[in-house]
């Protein structure tokens, strides 16, 4: 597990976890997420921290699932992982579906930094914290993934229109629908998003696991988890049907994020002026 993949260090009561691989707009290898849970572990145990910042290094939060850089492609290899079976689902669960689980139950506060692009996975990760701050310039991109909140992030009829066209949405947009808590301009985001979480510290850590825990459990009386698991196992089937799920050979890009980033450009009809 490269320890550089995720920066740790402890501000006051903040602990501060950078997700560390700016050469790949921090692309999200199985190594990368192993540091990310090692991390999230190391703050929960230290009794000085209230309250995690998680970031990305660089300009982008998450470009999303690791495709095939070199490092995926040799860990892959190291492990010696399966194209299917058994083995092949227990580790695609625990990274796509268990870490994040995790992530959203953990008993201290937790923020998203998101700044650049947010994409797919980026979007799980920042979904499976309490609060998010963006820049203005943050680009999301949602769709159907293996931890698919979606429909319990914003209304399910957005839900279904950003799912079904594929677009990225500005950090503007994302408040509006319920997902972005706060925007700050990129020279102040850092500090306005720390300046919030060291005003979360001034509580008790009682009255803050008390609240995270009560509002998690009315999702989850809702069906939340339920729901993810659901979802999770019709992504697996999709996939295993060729539907699209993972990339082809020599694809640089999902199909779908290729489609968003065409829309970025102008090359779609319709999307020009969003």
């Amino acid at each position: 597990m490269p320890p550089e993949d995720v920066l740790y260090q402890v501000d006051g009561e903040i602990a501060l976890v950078t997700l560390n691989r700016p050469k790949y707009r921090n692309a999200q290898s199985w190594p990368l997420l192993d540091a990310l849970d090692a991390a999230l572990d190391r703050a929960m145990r230290d009794d000085e921290v209230r309250v995690v910042l998680v970031r990305g290094a660089g300009e982008h939060f998450s470009s999303g699932h690791d495709l095939g850089t070199p490092e995926q492609r040799a860990d892959w290899e190291a492990r010696n992982i399966p194209e299917g079976g058994i083995q092949f689902y227990e580790y695609f669960r625990k990274y796509n579906l268990d870490y994040t689980l995790k992530c959203r139950n953990l008993p201290k506060p937790t923020n998203a930094m998101v700044q650049g692009y947010c994409i797919f996975g980026g979007w799980m990760i920042a979904a499976a914290m309490d609060l998010v701050f963006a820049s203005p310039d943050e680009r999301f991109l949602a769709g159907l993934v293996e931890y698919f909140s979606l429909p319990w992030d914003i209304h399910p009829r957005k839900a279904m229109e950003l799912a079904f066209e594929s677009r990225f949405i500005d950090a503007e947009e994302a408040r509006e629908l319920g997902f972005v808590n706060r925007i700050y301009p990129a020279d102040d985001l850092e500090r306005e998003t720390l300046g919030y979480a060291r005003r979360v510290a001034e509580n008790g850590r009682t009255a803050l696991r008390r609240s995270k825990l009560a509002i998690n459990k009315t999702q989850d009386i809702q069906g939340y988890s339920a729901a993810m698991e659901a979802a999770f196992a019709d992504y697996l089937v999709m996939s295993q049907r060729g539907g699209g799920a993972f990339p082809k050979e020599g694809e640089r890009r999902l199909g779908a994020v290729d489609l968003a980033v065409r829309g970025l450009r102008g090359e779609r009809p319709g999307l020009e002026d969003r």
